[in-house]
């Protein structure tokens, strides 16, 4: 891309709880200061400083997770400044970690507690300012003055040998060649995460874009084309899953297991820079494809919310900010961390920069920058996703040993709602296996368009009582979809246990072994653990056995959680 079309990049809780308390008590914690130091140097047999209160004129700014590292570098220098506001305070921006959906969600509440935001894109803006006046009336945004201060494309990361075996770098690769490679080589593992984060929504929508054959103006009618949906359906039968809308999350496991991790996945390339900035000598390189058809871009705004108020003061610090961010110091900054700087009198070449060919990036791409379409194209995209994408066949798993009696339970069933509600696509798959002293079969697996009252039912009427066959109920589900063989679809089991073994026939290394034996369909298993007595050991070998997950299932992580998990369905 030259640096000409890259002048006008495509448009558009728990932390943020523990930054509430934060923010909440203050006031309390500068009365008890004196009282601090001394409990802290008798527990600790040291002195501790105090932390430092906020301003009244601080200004609060939730930023998403993967650009943590930068964001927090660039809040702790404007910190340093001593910037002063008009009546002589000092100026303050406290940051606080937040996904972009969560960022939406608290913003329609009304009762944000921030009153600025810098998503991974600015097409949470405008689906931001969608809903809000479709709540509100259409005389009203939620988001105010918007700036935005770093760019990154959205490429395709794979593997040094595999691209090279594709034709890279003698010839720019596409979609259409991921699709004849996925179609024609079984083993071939790629994916992008799931349309509630930005490199998902906006891989997806350059695949819809690839399908209508065009590079701006997408149209609803473009999208719902029978030859559209054709084109990408395809594509989206060759996902191996939709994983987690975390980048670094994904990135961590990509060091972690280098080729046994996936051939392919979709990330920003600011990404892979940071992949080979960190892998070892004995890990490939990641390099970045820019497919020809063109790419869309993670443009990170730094956004004014109007709908959260705030004051004049605050109004100040936003705009104080927004200059520093856009200070050659804080450029120069975003450079060093692998993100193109929005000031483009910095050359992306220059001595130092990291976007280089050994850190597997190609700064002169893109050569051809998709157009973010309007936020209601985007919302019919996210809608049809879900009737394009790959489908899933899933067993959820229910402890009702009496181990999981009072609280325990209360929260697993309360997780189980909340992921029925998540799946809204009524031909996904699921049914429902509880276990105590035995296994059961509540539900036989069924569409979601059958199933769903049955299961919210069955949910509801789960008892505590007996012992914990934890592990012939998971090899039950396993064993179910094998012999369903059905490799078209997402196969997984979603285990809810505290994970206290002692009734099964099946010991623990049988079981493994049975999920790693070589299969002709690929179960993932995760493992949700209740309590703090919950067997990690066991649920970990389950998991790591298929290449699923465990999570901890605490009340206060379990929305966060289920959205988590349904990215992979």
């Amino acid at each position: 891309m030259s640096r000409q079309s890259q002048r006008r990049p495509a448009p558009a809780d728990a932390r943020l709880a523990l930054a509430l308390l934060t923010l909440g008590l203050f006031g309390v914690m500068a009365l008890c200061c004196g009282f601090y130091s001394v409990v802290s140097k008798l527990v600790t047999g040291r002195e501790e400083t105090p932390p430092t209160p906020v301003p009244a004129s601080a200004l609060v700014v939730a930023y998403s997770p993967e650009k943590e590292p930068v964001f927090r570098a660039l809040v702790d220098r404007f910190n340093q400044q001593g910037f002063k506001t008009s009546d002589g305070q000092k100026m303050w921006v406290e940051a606080v970690e937040l996904d972009p959906q969560s960022m939406v969600e608290s913003a329609l509440s009304g009762n944000a507690s921030f009153q600025a935001i810098t998503p991974d894109s600015s097409i949470w803006l405008g689906q931001l300012d969608l809903a809000w006046s479709e709540q509100w009336g259409s005389d009203r945004t939620a988001v105010g003055e918007t700036v935005r201060y770093a760019i990154s494309p959205v490429v395709i990361a794979m593997w040094e040998d595999l691209a090279r075996e594709m034709g890279w770098p003698g010839r720019p690769l596409s979609w259409q060649d991921l699709l004849d490679r996925a179609q024609s080589d079984a083993a071939f593992r790629w994916s992008h995460p799931s349309t509630s984060s930005a490199s998902g929504l906006l891989a997806t929508l350059a695949e819809f874009y690839a399908g209508a054959g065009k590079t701006r103006g997408l149209t609803i009618e473009d999208v719902q084309a029978q030859k559209t949906l054709d084109y990408v359906a395809a594509l989206e039968k060759t996902v191996r899953y939709y994983g987690e809308g975390n980048e670094p999350a994904i990135i961590e496991r990509a060091l972690q297991e280098g080729r046994d991790f996936l051939d392919a996945f979709v990330v920003q390339e600011q990404m892979v820079v940071y992949f080979n900035m960190r892998r070892s000598t004995d890990r490939e390189r990641l390099v970045a494809l820019y497919p020809v058809e063109g790419a869309l871009w993670e443009d990170h705004p730094l956004a004014l919310l109007e709908s959260a108020k705030p004051t004049p003061l605050q109004r100040q610090v936003f705009a104080r900010f927004r200059d520093y961010l856009l200070a050659p110091e804080a450029q120069q900054l975003i450079l060093q961390h692998g993100y193109r700087p929005a000031d483009l009198s910095i050359p992306l070449d220059a001595p130092g920069s990291p976007l280089t060919p050994e850190n597997g990036v190609t700064p002169s791409e893109p050569k051809t920058a998709l157009q973010v379409p309007n936020a209601s194209v985007i919302q019919v995209v996210r809608d049809v996703w879900w009737y394009t994408k790959r489908h899933t066949n899933v067993y959820l798993v229910a402890d009702t040993s009496g181990s999981m009696a009072g609280d325990k339970l209360d929260q697993a069933q309360a997780a189980l709602r909340v992921f029925l509600d998540q799946i809204k696509g009524d031909e996904e798959r699921v049914g429902l296996i509880q276990f105590s002293s035995a296994v059961n079969l509540l539900i036989p697996l069924d569409t979601m368009a059958r199933n769903r009252t049955a299961l919210e039912i069955a949910v509801d009427g789960l008892q505590a009582g007996g012992d914990t066959a934890l592990l012939d109920a998971v090899y039950e589900a396993y064993r179910r979809l094998q012999e369903l063989g059905d490799p078209e679809r997402i196969n997984a089991v979603v285990v809810m246990t505290d994970g206290q073994e002692n009734a099964s026939s099946l010991s623990l290394r049988s079981l493994t072994r049975r999920l790693n034996a070589d299969s002709p369909v690929r179960v993932l298993v995760f493992c949700i653990a209740y309590g703090r007595d919950a067997d990690m050991d066991t649920l970990q070998a389950i998991a790591e056995a298929t290449g699923g997950q465990v999570y901890r299932g605490d009340p206060e992580t379990i929305r966060d959680l289920y959205k988590i998990l349904s990215t992979y369905f």
